[in-house]
């Protein structure tokens, strides 16, 4: 495994520590996906919260369990599929602290895909970071280019107030 994957899994292993943490998404029990292979068996069975494709749905419980103490780790295995979750990222999550008293904190995985070894398709290649960090206002987007940087971003996003995209390139897992 790559010093990336290694510092990805150690991440995992951080978040799993803290009782309020839980993970959502889709492949974190099933697998099939690279960012699977960064879960440990340091997560509790009770943290875990296999979801279908429904990212719009994923994001907005992952909202509301914030609202109720919990720190969601809102996993998407491909930035692509965030896209499809862009009303509650956009409108909701980002929006809230600012309209509202109500200051959800979800931190959101996702990552970038590479077209080698296996050329995902024109559907699930391309990075959409820099253009969602122009449409918030409130979350904070962490791009991780440097293995030696995953888990003190992943601890700040634990640690800080507000929420996080966080940022992953498949290519260097």
């Amino acid at each position: 495994m790559s010093a990336y994957f290694d510092a990805l899994t150690q991440a995992m292993d951080l978040l799993a520590e803290d009782p309020r943490v839980v993970f959502l998404g889709q492949s974190i029990v099933a697998g099939g996906t690279a960012m699977a292979n960064t879960f440990s068996k340091k997560i509790r069975p009770d943290q875990i919260f296999e979801m279908p494709v429904a990212e719009n749905m994923q994001l907005g419980m992952s909202i509301g369990m914030s609202l109720h103490n919990f720190i969601p780790v809102c996993c998407f295995p491909r930035i692509n599929f965030l896209l499809e979750a862009t009303s509650q990222l956009v409108q909701h999550l980002d929006k809230l602290p600012i309209y509202s008293d109500w200051k959800p904190k979800v931190i959101i995985r996702t990552a970038v895909a590479s077209p080698h070894p296996l050329d995902p398709g024109v559907q699930h290649l391309g990075d959409y970071s820099d253009a969602l960090r122009h449409m918030f206002s409130s979350i904070l987007v962490d791009k991780l280019t440097r293995s030696e940087d995953i888990v003190d971003k992943y601890r700040n996003a634990l640690t800080r107030q507000k929420s996080t995209l966080i940022v992953e390139y498949l290519s260097k897992y």
